[in-house]
């Protein structure tokens, strides 16, 4: 039987990608100088501009998302007769989860008859992205809604999500990073290298020193953690540095090519805390990633 996938904005997803694999995404929002703003359609979203107001000093935050914009979304997909399967960003490092899940346990009791799963990523962006696209896969190739939230929950352990920031203020002030000793990395043009844990918080676990080492950093993790990349699509996302995103996926392809290689700019939510110059790498890997140093 078919169900309907929801994923959110920090999936990350092009809308080409939304449209074609028939995925739904419940919006967040972000705040530029107190004004709201939302961002479903990642074509329209003007990245440079985003990132260098907050480059020159505009005030971007984000906000708990409410078990009601949950339950509006899915409550439309029920009362239709379809099972939900939700695909979250990172209890880690967002309540977001939660709070779907505080949705799910109210809309079972309002549709005892309908279906309701919830998959913590533990990952952000193309962290949380490449999993929705995996459940779509799953979908159309006849699993159930029950089998498909299983499989995702088993490939959780091997998602290597890797990245390195310009400037650790961004994470810090938004409490999204865990280890604070990382603070190292704003100073003497060290670049910390960070990575989802087994919590799916961000724990710094390099310091790198200079910009295109780092990046080189990542592309050597990438050779040494990725399994069967022939078969993968490996992910990269960038706020506002085109040209190290590019560089990255040069090496990528030298070292141990992929099946595909997508490029993205980091949407605004996510880019709210990792700031400008953030350029991450994600992938799947071989054992449990999360657990590695």
């Amino acid at each position: 039987m078919s169900f309907t996938i929801f994923t959110d904005t920090s999936a990350n997803l092009q809308n080409t990608q939304v449209r074609e694999r028939g995925l739904k995404i419940v919006p967040f929002s972000y705040y530029v100088e107190g004004v709201e703003h939302t961002c479903v359609d990642t074509d329209s979203f003007d990245a440079y501009e985003y990132y260098r107001k907050i480059k020159a000093g505009a005030k971007v935050t984000t906000s708990q998302v409410t078990p009601q914009r949950f339950i509006e979304n899915f409550e439309p997909e029920l009362e239709a007769g379809n099972d939900v399967l939700f695909v979250s960003m990172s209890s880690g490092i967002s309540g977001s989860c939660s709070s779907a899940r505080i949705a799910a346990n109210q809309l079972r009791e309002d549709y005892p008859e309908r279906k309701i799963e919830i998959v913590d990523t533990m990952g952000a962006s193309l962290g949380e992205g490449l999993f929705a696209l995996i459940a779509a896969d799953c979908r159309d190739e006849g699993m159930g809604i029950e089998d498909t939230a299983a499989y995702l929950r088993s490939r959780v352990p091997n998602m290597c999500q890797i990245f390195t920031v310009d400037d650790l203020m961004h994470l810090r002030r938004g409490g999204r990073l865990s280890n604070l000793s990382a603070i190292v990395g704003t100073v003497l043009h060290i670049k910390p290298l960070l990575k989802g844990n087994e919590e799916g918080k961000i724990v710094a676990f390099a310091k790198i020193r200079g910009r295109k080492k780092s990046i080189e950093a990542l592309a050597e993790r990438y050779a040494n953690e990725v399994r069967e990349p022939e078969k993968q699509l490996v992910c990269i996302a960038h706020s506002a540095c085109k040209e190290d995103a590019e560089y990255l996926a040069e090496l990528v392809r030298k070292s141990k090519a992929p099946k595909d290689i997508l490029i993205v700019d980091y949407e605004p939510v996510t880019g709210a805390h990792v700031g400008p110059g953030a350029l991450a790498l994600f992938f799947f890997g071989s054992g449990d990633v999360r657990e590695q140093n």
